[in-house]
Parts: structure tokens; sequence; C-alpha cells
């Protein structure tokens, strides 16, 4: 199945997203919701009023640091402004080959479905005044109908590495954030960008995208499993006997991103492609609240 149009994808997503109310989506503790005009409010941001200083975290640009108070002490130092701008939502899509794979004519891939969450949450964040991007550096948080015209276009590029990994080079420290996957490759990339996205003050939700076949495993007798992009391939007379294993499996992947998302302040939860995607939007509205400041 190819992927929408971004167009076609965007319509679909605001059909989705006009069923909630907006998306009030609070702040984290150094950021606020709204547009506050000339009246800053005491939080660290990019308006032009300065507020404090705090310690330079790792991936903070070069260009930010005080110079002149980083040289009064043996650490580097950034000014922070008073907040006049939205707090950022950054999202990431695996468009990995992996999230091809649907188990139905009748049902859209689970590359769909994210594409489809993904900017259905942009449209609701955008409606409520927040700054929507990707996790990436292709493109930065921004707000207005544009923002999701370029969003629409960015989701629908596709990968070619059977199973995709976070591209956080663009996330921003105290941000917000959303991956959505099947999280059925090396566990250890996700692991790495997580545990980094922590340490930058970033929480967020990672919803793993499944679909039914993919969670029952009806397979029986004479099998050939490949993976979407062709690199892996096991064939084996006897599927069923591998069920209980391939569950087990599952389970435990399951545990271990619910475990990491507990770790790092981030929300964990497993979405089904045969279940209605309002349900997974929802979820998402939930957690962004909840990991408000």
């Amino acid at each position: 199945m190819t992927a929408p149009l971004p167009a076609a994808l965007r319509h679909r997503a605001e059909g989705l997203a006009a069923s909630l109310p907006p998306l009030l989506a609070e702040a984290e503790h150094l950021a606020a919701t709204v547009m506050l005009g000339e009246h800053g409010r005491r939080r660290a941001g990019i308006g032009d009023e300065f507020w404090q200083y705090r310690s330079a975290h790792a991936g903070d640009a070069q260009r930010l640091i005080d110079w002149r108070r980083s040289a009064l002490s043996d650490q580097h130092f950034v000014r922070e402004r008073e907040w006049q701008a939205a707090q950022s939502v950054a999202l990431w899509v695996d468009s990995a080959r992996s999230m091809e794979f649907s188990g139905s004519r009748d049902r859209a891939p689970k590359v769909d479905r994210a594409r489809l969450l993904a900017l259905s949450l942009a449209v609701l964040l955008v409606r409520a005044g927040e700054r929507v991007g990707l996790t990436s550096a292709a493109l930065p948080p921004r707000t207005g109908q544009m923002q999701l015209q370029r969003l629409a276009g960015r989701l629908c590029d596709t990968g070619a590495t059977d199973y995709g990994a976070p591209d956080t080079s663009g996330l921003a420290p105290h941000a917000r954030a959303v991956f959505l996957s099947d999280f059925l490759g090396d566990p250890a990339p996700v692991e790495a960008a997580l545990t980094a996205a922590a340490d930058r003050g970033v929480k967020g939700a990672l919803m793993m995208l499944l679909d039914p076949v993919e969670e029952g495993f009806p397979f029986d007798g004479r099998t050939i499993f490949e993976s979407m992009g062709g690199g892996l391939r096991h064939e084996t007379l006897k599927a069923g006997d591998l069920r209980g294993r391939y569950l087990a499996r599952l389970a435990e992947r399951k545990d271990r991103l619910a475990a990491l998302a507990r770790l790092t302040g981030w929300h964990f939860t497993c979405h089904h492609t045969g279940d209605a995607p309002m349900v997974a939007l929802m979820w998402l509205h939930r957690s962004l609240e909840r990991v408000r400041g």
C-alpha cells in the first residue's frame, strides 16, 4: 500500500482531530503553553528580557553560551530569557520497512496509522498555539497552519532500513516528545535516545504500534517469515511451535519499554492498528498533559 499524499494525510488527520476538544497542552516547568505578548512570564524561554543564568547542557548551541559569565567559573553558562513562546513538542515517526507491514489487505500498514496519529496530534497542538516539529533537525518546532503542511510532507518520507531508530539531533532541552514505532528492532538505539532525551529534561510518550497479526501470531505449519526489507528470512515447518516463545519475547520487549519509560519519566502504551485511532490519539493527548511541569 502506497503512502498517502501529504494533503490527503492532513485531511484525514484533521477529520480525526476535529472530534476532540482542542488540546490544552500544559507546559513543563520551564515553559508555558500560550503566547504571553509583552508581559513575560518568569519561565525559561526565548523572549527578549533577561531572566537568569543556567549551566549549559550537552547539546546547547555554542552561540547560546555567555562567555563573559562563563569566564568567572569552571563551567559554561547560558543566558535564559523570559518565556514568550509556546512549549515545543517534537515528533518521531518510524518510517523503516518494518512499519510497512499489514496482516490484512483491509488494514492499513502500521506506518499509515503512525503518520495519521502524529499529524492529528500536531493539528490539536497547533490549534492550541503550540509549536510542533520533528525530533530531527530537518524540521524545527514552529506553530501555524504552514507547519502542518511541512509536517505532512516530512512524515511521508520513507526509510530504507528494516528497523528504525530515533533521530534526536534537533530535540531541544526541556521539550516534550512523542515516539511512534513498532520498536521491534534492536532496542539499544531507542534506549540510548530516550536516556539522552531524559538527561536534557525531555519528557513524553512512547507508543508501540503493532498489527493484530504481530500480537496474536496466528501461524501454523510450514511458514516463511521474512522482514519487509528482505534482509531477514526464516523458514519453519512447525510455526505453531514458535508461538509461545514469540509471545514471551514480545511481552519481554513491552516490559522493557515500559520500564524504560518509567525510569525516564515518560509514558508507554501499545496500540493495535485494528483498533480505533481515536483511542490512541486521546491517550497521546493525556500523556502530554501528564508530563507537564
